[in-house]
């Protein structure tokens, strides 16, 4: 098959358009044409009067070497790349020993379901609860603000990612097209073909529930485990190699294959694996606030007359401004037509995210605004970066006045240095609720310096973005995981053999996607010891 891309079409092209513009662009007759069928499909927003869709199709046809001789100096025409999954190994017959997957988040679970695929049993540990009773503790902390520190937004199935926007593309490179193994088993599971091939797919929140119980029911009738409401309360080391594994309820489970992949915010499993001494080093990461504005003026501004157009969606951003002070301030995890959650998974700490359903059709949008920060800002070692943001998280619950309300402030006064007492046009969707104040104090100084020139930055790219009703919420501090878990060329850590860092948590990965490509690749690693050893 062939691969031809940079086919631009009318927004509002009719179904025959494509196909025609194939024929088109090879010069063929329709009887020359076996099939195609569509890759990948984005659109071009440069100019706001003229969107175009743009095509990348794989087609299929009797003369596909003569037009490789024709197209040959043409890189818009080449053959259609094998992206078919193969499994690297097949656990034989009679096999015993079964591998152990800490964690049931995206990188957990394709590590468990590849594992399972290659008929290798795995048992996977999930300190919270099945994605439903999870859902309930979730919802209930949003509408109560009773937090379950085991099940909220950050613990239980399907992870941090499953209070989010369910989005489904990244910047990793992948050569092994593991991404496209990950949407086809999403797929499988009830998501939408479309994810396969629309730019910047999502699934939404809601939809990932039944999703991951799919995929949940898939790794156990291969074989796979799945016990809830485990959690890992420390590794049996020996010499330099895991054992097994301890848990909370005393009970003991040997394994000497051990995936560890428990997400960003599981900082308690952090400070067990720095005190049994496995390698770990802080790493960068960002802090700052959500911001939300009328989902109508990003459309507007991002898609003039034809927003709103089905074939379109709600827009999206992505922004970043290099600041005179050194810094960089960026947008990060932008949900269109979404809501701002509560994502706290420790008392008396607060810490904001963002999620989107499936229609993207709420009133507002928003995405963190957020600062970079490096170890040099956290010196203490390579759990500094938790440290800070664990003060931060609590200096934002003592601003919401320690009920879980979230510190804000409007767009307007944040710029000008004094305090919101009212809101305006925008209306938080922040639950349990929002306390209007000053956001100056809680952040450093230097990350609020940044954030009041970028935003002024940020406006003359969006016409809007420093509306003064605009509201900020305050504290985005999870962007990703504050610490590295090093590991080696096999995927293992650098001085603790059979202990597979892997995903998010572990500093490789960064969304459901990365995160999903990351679970195959450690899952990989696993089949190829066990079987050869």
């Amino acid at each position: 098959m062939l691969r031809l891309s940079q086919i631009k079409l009318p927004l509002d092209h009719s179904e025959a358009a494509l196909e025609e513009a194939i024929l088109k662009k090879l010069h063929l007759a329709a009887a020359d044409l076996g099939g195609f069928t569509i890759f990948k499909r984005s659109y071009d927003a440069r100019k706001k009067g003229n969107i175009t869709l743009v095509y990348i199709v794989d087609v299929e046809t009797p003369r596909e070497k003569a037009l490789l001789k024709r197209f040959k100096q043409d890189a818009t025409v080449v053959p259609r790349p094998d992206m078919t999954y193969r499994p690297v190994a097949q656990a034989p017959h009679g096999v015993q020993s079964r591998p152990l997957v800490i964690g049931m988040g995206p990188c957990g679970m394709f590590a468990g379901l590849l594992l399972a695929q290659m008929g290798l049993r795995p048992i996977i540990l999930e300190r919270g609860k099945s994605v439903r009773d999870r859902s309930v503790d979730t919802f209930g902390f949003w509408l109560k603000k009773r937090l379950n520190p085991e099940s909220n937004a950050q613990f239980g199935e399907g992870g941090a990612g499953t209070f989010s926007d369910g989005k489904l593309y990244s910047q990793v490179s992948d050569p092994s097209h593991y991404g496209r193994k990950v949407l086809s088993e999403l797929v499988n599971a009830g998501a939408s073909p479309e994810i396969l091939y629309i730019n910047k797919p999502h699934i939404g929140t809601y939809r990932l529930v039944k999703i991951v119980q799919h995929l949940r029911a898939t790794i156990e009738s291969l074989g796979g485990e799945i016990r809830f409401q485990t959690r890992v309360a420390d590794l049996d080391i020996d010499q330099g190699e895991v054992r097994g594994v301890r848990l909370e309820n005393g009970d003991y489970i040997a394994s000497d294959h051990v995936v560890l992949a428990v997400g960003h915010s599981a900082r308690d499993t952090f400070e067990m694996l720095h005190d049994r001494g496995v390698y770990i080093e802080a790493k960068p990461f960002s802090i700052g606030f959500r911001v939300e504005h009328p989902q109508a003026l990003i459309d507007q501004c991002r898609l003039g007359d034809q927003a709103g157009h089905p074939r379109l969606g709600s827009a999206d951003y992505k922004l970043v401004h290099h600041c005179e002070n050194g810094r960089s301030v960026y947008s990060f995890c932008m949900c269109p037509g979404g809501k701002v959650v509560a994502a706290a998974s420790e008392p008396g700490r607060l810490v904001t995210n963002g999620m989107s359903e499936y229609a993207r059709d709420e009133s507002n949008a928003n995405s963190a605004i957020v600062v970079g920060i490096t170890p040099d800002d956290y010196p203490e070692g390579p759990l500094g970066g938790i440290a800070l943001q664990r003060q931060l998280e609590e200096f934002a619950f003592a601003l919401g006045g320690g009920t879980y309300e979230a510190p804000g402030q409007l767009v307007g006064d944040f710029l000008a240095n004094r305090p919101s007492t009212a809101f305006g046009k925008v209306l938080p969707s922040y639950k349990p609720g929002v306390k209007l104040g000053d956001l100056s104090e809680s952040l450093p100084d230097y990350a609020i310096a940044a954030l009041r020139e970028a935003i002024p930055a940020f406006d003359r790219k969006i016409h809007g973005f420093a509306m003064a009703d605009a509201v900020l919420t305050g504290v985005e501090t999870r962007t990703s995981s504050p610490i590295r878990i090093k590991r080696n060329e096999q995927f293992e850590s650098i001085n603790t053999a059979g202990l597979y860092p892997a995903g998010e948590g572990a500093g490789y990965a960064g969304g459901i996607l990365s995160a999903g490509i990351d679970g195959i690749r450690v899952a990989e690693a696993v089949a190829l010891s066990l079987v050869k050893g």
